[in-house]
């Protein structure tokens, strides 16, 4: 039977408010400013309160890019946790499953450079057998990382007038979070694999998740995105559950040639955790989408205080939102649970 947590329709509707000027995510005491509660097209949010002066070891920074190629698939992330630094770069090989990478848990936090808001500056993070360097450019960003036998530098471009979903989800004033989630990026570069260069072909998509909050210790949520071409249409898919319950916000999305389509219902998963394999339903708000993956890139960190279970999927959606059909849009879904 399906995870009972994975089950259930949403439960509501609700509008929600679109930014469309600049704010700042918290007052001067830290707490969150309730002016920055809403959705937005564009990274507006000011989060330089997110720097540890205000209770610190909730405060949470990270970035988080994902490549799929025809051929490979590439996972990066830089985070701080305050107390401690957690990177992990990742590299797949499609065809024969095997896989490259490297996870550094850092403590005290240290030798990580992340920017106080949403591309005011490179990310950088040196760890053992590790290095990263995400550089954003004015349309465009630049992924370098390096692990022992495998390295990507990859060149991530923006479209024309292209929207992203960015969120901020208040669970009170004292746990909040901000996200950017920008999918169907196209990207370009090399994969280079024990010495054999892999170039990244067309049809290569990125995705990024850059966040900036206060969380609870303990939190479990859902997260899928896909990127494709349905027809002449660009497709572009973000969908998320379980942490954003009960706040009146939703990181629900549909990115149609650059324009996002804001789901504010709570959408229902269905999946089993057992057999992750199997397909996963993701539907309300207009959206009725299935995921059916291909390979399960399933990870688990005890260290006491901080522990994680990741179960990520990668596979192809199809479905339909609001009438336009897709199918074939390449991407992942995934449960985690973590305490940090």
């Amino acid at each position: 039977m399906p995870d009972p947590s994975s089950r259930g329709e949403p439960s509501r509707s609700q509008p929600e408010r679109e930014l469309t000027e600049p704010v700042s995510l918290t007052r001067s005491d830290g707490s969150l400013n309730p002016a920055a509660v809403g959705f937005a097209r564009t990274p507006l949010v000011d989060t330089s309160g997110i720097d540890g002066r205000h209770r610190w070891g909730r405060n949470k920074r990270w970035e988080y890019w994902n490549v799929m190629t025809p051929t490979h698939i590439v996972a990066i992330t830089v985070s701080s946790l305050d107390y401690a630094a957690v990177h992990e770069v990742w590299v797949f090989e499609r065809a024969g499953e095997r896989s490259w990478g490297k996870s550094v848990t850092v403590v005290p936090a240290r030798d990580v450079d992340l920017p106080r808001s949403h591309g005011s500056g490179p990310v950088i993070a040196k760890a053992r057998d590790l290095a990263v360097a995400l550089t954003p450019g004015a349309d465009s960003w630049r992924l370098f990382a390096e692990i022992p036998e495998a390295s990507v530098d990859i060149t991530v471009t923006r479209p024309p007038a292209h929207e992203c979903l960015a969120v901020v989800v208040p669970w009170s004033s004292k746990r909040f979070q901000y996200t950017v989630k920008d999918v169907a990026l196209p990207a370009s570069g090399v994969i280079t694999i024990e010495g054999e260069e892999h170039p990244v072909p067309s049809g290569s998509w990125a995705v990024l998740d850059h966040g900036r909050g206060r969380w609870p210790y303990d939190v479990r949520w859902n997260w899928g995105a896909g990127a494709g071409v349905e027809g002449e249409r660009t497709i572009g898919i973000q969908v998320g559950g379980k942490w954003t319950d009960g706040t009146g916000s939703t990181e629900n999305g549909i990115v149609i040639d650059g324009v996002l389509h804001k789901i504010s219902t709570p959408v229902a998963w269905e999946y089993d955790l057992a057999r992750p394999l199997d397909p996963w339903r993701v539907h309300g708000g207009g959206l009725d989408a299935t995921f059916t993956p291909f390979y399960d890139k399933r990870s688990a960190m005890n260290l006491g205080v901080v522990s994680s279970r990741t179960d990520q999927c990668f596979g192809v959606w199809e479905g339909e939102f609001a009438g336009v059909a897709f199918s074939g849009i390449e991407g992942f879904a995934e449960d985690v649970h973590n305490r940090w």
